[in-house]
């Protein structure tokens, strides 16, 4: 009996040699983030425009833009370290599961709180999480090839023995080395090294150097960014040139270009494209979905097809045996109940086809209903076990009784698997698939259940070498998740077919279809698919409802078909063979709770509880994301025009300066929050899951979102333009008609905010208020009234006190952008209508 470490000696361990974790090269402290962001063109301009105003002998402006350039890089700061904050706790979330036993108990843990010297269960499928040392286990097989690069699995030996650790490779030896896959067995090793003592740590400096790809929004992004960036410093140093050549004031011409090339500036961008998808991440985790890959976020909405499991997706997976077929009786029982004597033998043979550490829910209810009344005796040895194929659906295990003249074999699988096997004859074969079909139709999980024997003298190569007796049948009931029918529906009205794919009996996954409220469909088997090529599969793909009796690697050929057919593909999938399939779909999810490692790393997504309305919510959130992510760059698109309008305008008609390099630096400020921050928590739309989906083809800087932003924000410079030249007519100064502009648009930037906050025609009334809108917007109004109000401030923006005049002036301006806003997107969306 293991009893592995103390939790009191595993945590002195842990202080001393710290967490089994490699040094991660991405993750960026304050002072890379603070370095990054003086990188940004945007400080650069602000330095620019101070060393003018000094050149100028104006020290008060300087210092001013000095301070605002200090400020601007701390809100920047700050936001990418509450970004880096949240990476970091979902990095937390993702770390691998590791069952371990401590105190002579198994428990999970997280794989970095691993220590030298911990017990940890292996099996198929899963990733060592340290070197170790096979302590108990049989016909154990790993996969090196991220170590070594042979890809052909080596045979790992249990030991006993303190051996010297060994280089990776070769067959034979008892050592499994951190991130080499199990492709086959399961038992129990001993941990010799962590993080980077590990083989694997040794040679980190190689994966360190593996950078991820872009994503398709990031490429995008960063195209717009060029271009603009590219036109604003043609326009900047036209504007000095000009300035230079017309005025002869060189000085003030660099003035005014940097006051225009900070209004044109798109640096939001990227600022804004990082936080939707850092912060849509964590939104995302709080569903119990976590991001393993971000452009899963950008297709979540374009999803068309969901092939989703049956088994602990669509149902609870908590299978229990309720009831049994046996010499030509179905008898039953209620979930829970002590199983009949007449059903023990066939739970019994089930029991020894199992596995003794069952990870399967169907072993796991075997194990259930014979517990107290049978187990296998310590003294019996497991001699071969031959696992599910493409040509047996069946398990088959050999057991070594002492004493015995014969081996015991138990097997238990599909009906029709176990007809073959046990050379039933015609009569009693279609009697066992008409028993089979009507449980089925119940409901129940179906499987048979055999048992023989084989001469002791030598292990059978093959299940049909054994001698087997056919049991009957097993019915295992798994109830439907209770909010599956809602998600399901939520699904269809939102344009997303949903599909179930399940190696379960074609009757059985018809009737859960049927009580989850699937469209309705054709069934298609896995035999039946076996016989049409992958044309024909793809014509075929739109009408296919249930795709029954499916090998892991059919899911395949079922995603392949189905992009085939035009069709956005999410799959859900845990096993081994079903990573090919998880990589090949447009959205791989992955089950967190009975997935493999595997097919947690070829997946985009990872379910933390395996349960559909998950996926459900976390489509609803994608499409969330994206639709804010859009108003926040039409609103960067927007916002920029009048900014750019306001600071070129004067420059072309001789008139003063009207806004300065302070003025936008603290428009800015005004800026970043709104369209990172307001944007990004802004609630959903009302429709958000009443549309079809998203063409992910769709670029998101659309002609028709750049011309709507245009023209918004040239509606806002037309307002406040008017303002403008109104309060030069009435005489006012200089300052004053400053003042009175730049209140004006201020309030219509706000407007601008409120008017995009939803795509729907008005006001938004019935959305729910936006917090960090109304406390950003409060904000607001508090500083640039505290600006007005105070002398020290008024002189530092070249502003003038307003009486209720003017103050009445850039409220009717702020109104009226606001009407004209709210006019424009009325228009525009009945013609779209």
């Amino acid at each position: 009996m293991w009893t592995g470490l103390s939790e009191a000696e595993a945590a002195r361990r842990l202080n001393a040699e710290g967490p089994n974790a490699l040094p991660d090269p991405d993750r960026r402290g304050p002072w890379r983030i603070l370095f990054e962001v003086l990188r940004e063109p945007m400080f650069a301009l602000l330095l620019v425009g101070g060393g003018v105003y000094l050149a100028l002998g104006d020290l008060r402006e300087a210092l001013v833009l000095i301070a605002f350039a200090t400020l601007s890089v701390g809100i920047a700061v700050i936001q990418e370290f509450r970004s880096e904050r949240v990476l970091e706790a979902l990095r937390d979330l993702t770390d691998p599961i590791t069952t371990v036993i401590r105190d002579g108990d198994r428990r999970q843990l997280a794989s970095r709180a691993l220590v030298r010297g911990d017990l940890v269960a292996v099996a198929e499928g899963e990733r060592a999480p340290a070197d170790l040392i096979l302590r108990e286990g049989e016909q154990v097989e790993a996969d090196e090839s991220l170590l070594t690069g042979e890809s052909a699995p080596v045979s790992k030996q249990r030991s006993l023995q303190d051996d010297p650790p060994t280089h990776p490779g070769g067959d034979g030896g008892p050592f499994l080395y951190s991130g080499s896959l199990i492709v086959r067995g399961q038992g129990i090793a001993e941990v010799i090294a962590t993080g980077a003592h590990s083989e694997i740590g040794k040679i980190g400096g190689a994966l360190r150097r593996i950078s991820s790809q872009p994503t398709r929004l990031t490429l995008e992004t960063r195209r717009i960014v060029r271009i603009v960036g590219a036109g604003a410093f043609v326009i900047c140093v036209s504007v000095v040139l000009l300035f230079g050549l017309l005025r002869g004031s060189w000085l003030k011409g660099l003035l005014g270009g940097v006051a225009l090339g900070m209004s044109m500036l798109p640096e939001e961008f990227p600022l804004v494209l990082t936080v939707f998808m850092v912060m849509g991440a964590w939104r995302i985790s709080r569903a119990k979905v976590l991001t393993r890959r971000a452009a899963a976020i950008e297709t979540l909405g374009s999803a068309t097809v969901l092939c989703t499991d049956k088994t602990g997706t669509l149902t609870q997976n908590r299978m229990t045996l309720t009831a049994a077929w046996l010499d030509g009786e179905l008898t039953g029982w209620a979930a829970g109940s002590p199983i009949p004597d007449v059903a023990k033998p066939l739970v019994e043979a089930g029991t020894l086809a199992s596995s003794a550490h069952p990870f399967d829910p169907m072993e796991r209810a075997f194990h259930e209903a014979s517990a107290g009344w049978f187990g296998v005796p310590p003294d019996w040895r497991l001699e071969r076990t031959f696992g599910l194929s493409s040509g047996l659906l069946a398990v088959t295990q050999v057991w070594l009784q002492p004493g015995a003249r014969s081996l015991r074999v138990a097997v238990k699988g599909a009906p029709e698997a176990l007809i073959r096997l046990c050379r039933l004859t015609p009569d009693f074969a279609r009697r066992t698939l008409s028993a089979a079909d009507a449980m089925a139709q119940q409901g129940l999980r179906v499987l048979a259940v055999a048992e023989g024997s084989h001469a002791a003298a030598s292990l059978p190569d093959a299940p049909e070498e054994a001698s087997l007796r056919f049991l009957g049948l097993v019915g295992l009931s798994d109830p439907l998740r209770q909010d599956v029918p809602a998600a399901v529906a939520e699904c269809v009205a939102a344009g997303v077919r949903v599909v179930m794919i399940t190696g379960d009996f074609p009757a059985t996954a018809r009737a859960i279809a049927v009580q989850a409220g699937l469209p309705s469909g054709q069934t298609l088997t896995g035999d039946d698919l076996r016989g049409l090529t992958d044309d024909q599969l793809a014509a075929r793909v739109r009408d296919i409802g249930v795709f029954a009796r499916i090998l892991p690697e059919q899911k395949l050929r079922i995603v392949q078909a189905l992009k085939a057919a035009g069709e956005v593909v999410a799959m859900t999938g845990d096993g081994v063979n079903d990573a090919p399939a998880l990589k090949a779909a447009d959205i791989g999810i992955a089950m967190g709770r009975r997935g493999t490692d595997v097919a947690r790393e070829a997946s985009s997504l990872v379910l933390l509880d395996d349960d559909f309305g998950s996926i459900v919510a976390t489509m609803r959130l994608g499409r969330r994301i994206y639709d804010n992510l859009q108003k926040a760059m039409g609103f960067i698109i927007a916002v920029h025009v009048p900014i750019a309008g306001l600071a070129l305008f004067p420059l072309l008609l001789g008139l003063p300066l009207f806004l300065a390099p302070a003025h936008i630096a603290f428009l800015e400020m005004i800026i970043d929050p709104v369209c990172s921050i307001v944007f990004e928590s802004e609630s959903e739309e009302r429709n958000v899951m009443e549309r079809p989906p998203r063409d992910p083809r769709g670029a998101l800087f659309s002609a028709k979102r750049i011309w709507t932003g245009v023209l918004q924000g040239s509606a806002v410079f037309a307002v406040v333009g008017a303002v403008y030249v109104l309060c030069e007519f009435w005489g006012f100064s200089p300052e004053k008609v400053r003042t009175v502009a730049f209140v004006a648009l201020v309030i219509s930037f706000l407007g601008l905010v409120q008017v995009n906050r939803s795509f729907a025609i008005g006001f938004q009334r019935s959305k729910p208020p936006n917090v960090a809108f109304v406390v950003i917007a409060a904000g607001v109004t508090a500083a640039l009234t505290a600006i007005v109000a105070t002398p020290w401030a008024r002189e530092l923006f070249q502003f003038e006190r307003i009486g209720g005049r003017e103050s009445g002036l850039a409220l009717a301006a702020g109104a009226v952008s606001l009407l004209t806003l709210a006019v424009l997107k009325r228009l525009g969306t009945r013609a779209n209508a």
